[in-house]
């Protein structure tokens, strides 16, 4: 998802999750599956020690920072090897999700949190490696199936926000050629875009998100051993 007028607004959201997410659950060794260009570091960097980005030998975006080589199904260390993690709009294109939470569950210390976004409402993209769409209930389901606690499933946003940007996208498709010139197609995206940002504090409507934040805690050994014994 690149930064253009279709998606300043929810850029813009985006970055406020992230930022909030990072200062109450990121710190110490952070790893970023499917890192691509890194778009929140400057957000997340400064709260934790170390920033890893993992993404694959040949990632979607050219301009991957990868520091990292493997996939989010083999992640070339060893067990609890980081305190959290951190995925941006990366489970939906993974074919075998519930694979790639086991190994995330895998490398993360006992304790620590990983931070997912993961989107309900949009439309095809990166194809053809575009799987799922995932709704609060499947996401709570699949990380609790791999033994994450489900700290929060937070929606993005509501009804305007989405409305909003697929117009954009969807007007956006004759913005190219000798068209692309033509201003009045990002002005129409960005009028709607602001009104979506005004009505978005009248409608709290959340069954219309784009997008969610998922917050998982791998549990404490401690946790494990008193849920057995319950």
């Amino acid at each position: 998802m690149a930064k253009t007028w279709k998606t300043l607004l929810i850029y813009r959201i985006m970055e406020r999750e992230v930022r909030r997410s990072a200062a109450k659950y990121l710190t110490g060794r952070l790893i970023d599956i499917g890192c691509g260009t890194k778009p929140y570091y400057h957000l997340v960097a400064p709260g934790v020690s170390e920033y890893i980005g993992l993404d694959r030998d040949r990632p979607f975006n050219k301009a991957a920072k990868t520091d990292l080589v493997g996939t989010a199904y083999e992640i070339p260390v060893g067990d609890a090897h980081f305190d959290c993690a951190l995925s941006t709009a990366t489970l939906e294109h993974l074919a075998e999700p519930e694979q790639a939470l086991r190994e995330c569950h895998r490398v993360l210390k006992p304790g620590g949190f990983a931070v997912y976004t993961v989107p309900l409402i949009w439309h095809l993209h990166a194809e053809p490696h575009d799987f799922f769409r995932y709704t609060k209930y499947g996401l709570a389901h699949l990380f609790r199936k791999v033994g994450f606690d489900v700290v929060e499933v937070r929606p993005m946003a509501g009804f305007p926000t989405t409305f909003a940007t697929l117009l954009c996208y969807y007007i956006g498709r004759w913005h190219r050629g000798p068209l692309r010139y033509v201003p009045v197609i990002p002005l129409i995206g960005l009028v709607a875009q602001g009104i979506a940002a005004l009505a978005e504090r009248l409608d709290t409507t959340e069954e219309w998100t784009w997008m969610y934040t998922v917050v998982a805690r791998k549990p404490m050994d401690a946790d494990v051993q008193h849920r057995e014994a319950a």
